[in-house]
């Protein structure tokens, strides 16, 4: 993982050092004797931690504390994609075990490798940690290596790999939506209303497009979820995380999550504070660019663009509104997520815009 990430510390996010010991001994992954773990989750949703003995440092992720949404957080789910992936182009960790017998650490859990390497994200510079995309140059090969990268993962043959049943291709579009307004219903009562979200629940149902042949759906396709390999002039990407929401489905969906979380210079304020996972630079791609790149990557037409887009704001709405639920009830102590309470409305009010454009 990348060391640049370290955020989140306490108690409440300690593992089971010796329920852990116990599954290592148990499947004979080597010996535990000497086992300590630290919290190194890098973002707001499954925790990570990196685990050393025998000489290893691997990683693991297991789902977060508290009560969770219907079919939030499934790290079993996220480890069987890594492992059907392992031998494909797609860059990514190696897995070593899963586990879904809570009895060992209270909770199912995989563990995988430990990767060193670079992340991009908002707001690096103001934790006095410079980018690594500092020129021009770089920042097209980033452009141009998420495209490669999203590209390389959608021509993988599913079925090929083992992922038959993994997800249920047909309609993929109308029972996402069906999914994420249940989901919006059950958390609402939790927390507050929100009208705006019901006018762009509206919006999405009138304006539903034509179904794309399936691919794999990372589900979370965006630039700081990309690892990348800069001991070269040109980076490349060395690994994709965070596939906790992947799926079969429309590619479309994660070219127009990748979009959303894109910054250009022209985006206002708003757009850069609720939304965006980058700082602008010269070099980096436009969104139109970016999409006009995929398509002739690709060869898939792309239409309907601001539909996933505005679907994209839809669904990270309502997963940060589960969060601030949760912060809400008092099971979690993540201090990120009593901002949500404005974070929200902000993402919502971005997507409305979009509908109004």
């Amino acid at each position: 993982m990348a060391d640049n990430e370290h955020d989140k510390t306490g108690p409440s996010a300690t593992i089971d050092a010796e329920g852990l010991r116990r599954f290592i001994r148990d499947r004979k992954l080597g010996d535990a004797s000497d086992l300590r773990t630290e919290n190194i989750s890098f973002g707001h949703s499954n925790e990570v931690h990196l685990i050393h003995f025998d000489g290893n440092e691997w990683t693991l992720r297991r789902p977060p504390r508290g009560p969770l949404l219907p079919t939030a957080h499934d790290v079993l789910r996220e480890y069987r994609i890594l492992n059907a992936l392992q031998k494909t182009a797609v860059p990514l960790p190696r897995v070593y075990a899963a586990c879904e017998d809570a009895s060992y650490i209270g909770a199912p859990f995989y563990l995988m490798e430990y990767m060193r390497g670079q992340v991009i994200r908002s707001g690096l510079i103001m934790m006095d940690e410079k980018s690594f995309a500092d020129t021009p140059d770089k920042r097209r090969a980033v452009s141009e290596g998420m495209i490669d990268l999203l590209v390389t993962l959608q021509a993988v043959d599913w079925r090929a790999v083992g992922l038959e049943g993994f997800g249920r291709p047909d309609g993929y579009i109308e029972r996402q939506l069906r999914r994420w307004c249940d989901q919006l219903a059950r958390t609402l009562p939790l927390t507050r209303p929100l009208p705006v979200m019901e006018k762009i629940e509206r919006w999405l149902k009138a304006h539903l497009p034509q179904p794309q042949p399936a691919t794999i759906v990372h589900g979370d396709f965006k630039l700081d979820n990309v690892m990348w390999d800069v001991s070269t002039e040109v980076p490349r990407a060395m690994a994709l995380f965070d596939w906790e929401m992947s799926t079969i489905g429309d590619p479309l969906a994660d070219l127009g999550w990748m979009a959303t979380y894109w910054s250009e210079p022209e985006d206002d304020e708003r757009r850069r504070t609720v939304v965006s996972s980058m700082d602008a630079g010269d070099g980096y791609y436009r969104r139109s660019e970016m999409i006009e790149l995929y398509e002739r990557k690709c060869g898939r037409a792309v239409r309907d663009i601001n539909f996933y887009q505005v679907f994209s704001l839809f669904k990270l709405a309502i997963i940060l509104e589960g969060s601030y639920s949760r912060h809400l009830s008092g099971q979690a102590d993540d201090p990120i997520f009593a901002t949500y309470d404005e974070r929200v409305p902000g993402i919502a009010d971005v997507a409305w815009s979009l509908c109004k454009g």
